[in-house]
Formats: C-alpha cells, sequence, structure tokens
C-alpha cells in the first residue's frame, strides 16, 4: 500500500485531519475529544466513514489509528483483545517506538485506552489491560490476544468501503491468539469492585463517561496529593 493512492478517496479536509495526528498521542487525543462512541449495534465503519460521522467503536476507532499511522508513514497494526463468552473483545491500534510497545484504543472505559510506549513486547503490553477488562458482574474477563495484524495486508476497501468492513474483523479473529490466563487460574480472580467501576466509568460524577465528553488533561484543576 503507497499512502497518497490508497488515501485519494479522502476529501481535502480528511487528509488534512490525518496530516495534523503525526504522533500516537495526537490520534488518542483525537479519539477522546473529537469522537463520540458508536453505540449502533452491527456496523464496522471503515476510517473515511468515521471521519464522517465523528462516531466509532473499539475496532472503528483502532482503524482510525492505523489509518492515522499509516497516511503518515508508520506501520499499521491492528491487535485483538479476546474475552470470555461473558463478554465483548476489543480491539487495539498497538505502535511501536525505540523498540517498545503502546497502543491507541477507543472504548467507554479509561483504562481500556491508550498506552504509553514503555512496553517490551506486544504480548506485555496486551497483557497490560487485564486488571481493567471486567464484565457488568465485576467478572475479569480478558483470556486471549492476537499477534498484531498488519493493515497493509488487507484489501484497501478498509479504509474507504461504503460498506462495512467486517473482513477486518474476521481477519482479526483468524490471527493466532495467545493464553493469557489458564482455565485454573479463572475460579481464583479478584472481582473488580464498585470503586474501580466509578473511576473507569462514572469518573466522580454520577453521569457516566459515555454521556460525558472528557476534557484535555491541561484544562484541568487538579488538587496536588501524594499517589
Amino acid at each position: 500500500m503507497k499512502a497518497p493512492g490508497i488515501f485519494s478517496r479522502f476529501s481535502k479536509a480528511q487528509r488534512a485531519v490525518l496530516r495534523r495526528l503525526d504522533s500516537p498521542r495526537k490520534v488518542q487525543d483525537f479519539l477522546d475529544y473529537e469522537i463520540s462512541y458508536n453505540d449502533a449495534p452491527g456496523t464496522c465503519f471503515p476510517p473515511l466513514e468515521v471521519l464522517k460521522q465523528r462516531r466509532a467503536h473499539c475496532i472503528e476507532g483502532a482503524m482510525l489509528a492505523a489509518a492515522a499511522f499509516l497516511y503518515r508513514g508508520r506501520r499499521a497494526m491492528l491487535l485483538d483483545l479476546r474475552a470470555n463468552p461473558r463478554d465483548d473483545d476489543h480491539v487495539i491500534a498497538p505502535f511501536r517506538e525505540k523498540g517498545l510497545w503502546g497502543a491507541v484504543a477507543h472504548s467507554h472505559f479509561c483504562g481500556l485506552r491508550y498506552r504509553e510506549p514503555v512496553y517490551r513486547s506486544f504480548a506485555e503490553l496486551a497483557r497490560s489491560y487485564f486488571e481493567f477488562y471486567y464484565n457488568n458482574r465485576g467478572e475479569k474477563t480478558l483470556r486471549e490476544f492476537s499477534d498484531p495484524l498488519d493493515a497493509s495486508t488487507l484489501k484497501p476497501e478498509w479504509l474507504y468501503s461504503d460498506k462495512n468492513v467486517f473482513f477486518v474483523s474476521r481477519s482479526l479473529d483468524s490471527q493466532r491468539h495467545h493464553r493469557i490466563a489458564a482455565h485454573l487460574q479463572e475460579k481464583d480472580l479478584r472481582g473488580a469492585d464498585s470503586l474501580l467501576l466509578e473511576a473507569e466509568v462514572l469518573g466522580g460524577s454520577r453521569l457516566a463517561l459515555m454521556r460525558r465528553r472528557p476534557r484535555p488533561y491541561s484544562s484541568l484543576k487538579l488538587p496536588r496529593r501524594p499517589h
């Protein structure tokens, strides 16, 4: 895939958006502050449609991140986090800087979003999501992670198709997956408590984050408290 040609269906304004997303941090800021969460069932919008509608769920957000990476000449990758049958899977867009792994991601849950590039392997990166990955019963549900999928190996329609691109999720599902915890360990896992849920979803207010737009850290006035 050569970036200029495969982005020819994007408008000048849409390409300008991708052009300004010149770092993973800026891509994550764009998802957090300019893209709403897509709660509509049964969609898999390509990045072009996400830019048009300004909404995305996890795989749609990860694909937009991968598209931004590709446009800026970075390697575009997707990685599947597979849950047990009582929860949903999650998709992130991993990246590497100075030999270390980080990730951009879109989620209702704060702990399932961005990761700084401090992880020595994609396996270590994937496992960093474990403690924050739980269902509505407080059960920690992350069980497997995939090998990263190089998006440049996909049909270029994943970027701009006027139809849902479910072939991307099928390609991710067919990737080799690695087990995080043995079956015998599941019964010994401590459940997530209400404080974690409040921190992740309610954020100090009774109004869920899914109904609020987060603000950049620089705009907050925080009290000085020890960690």
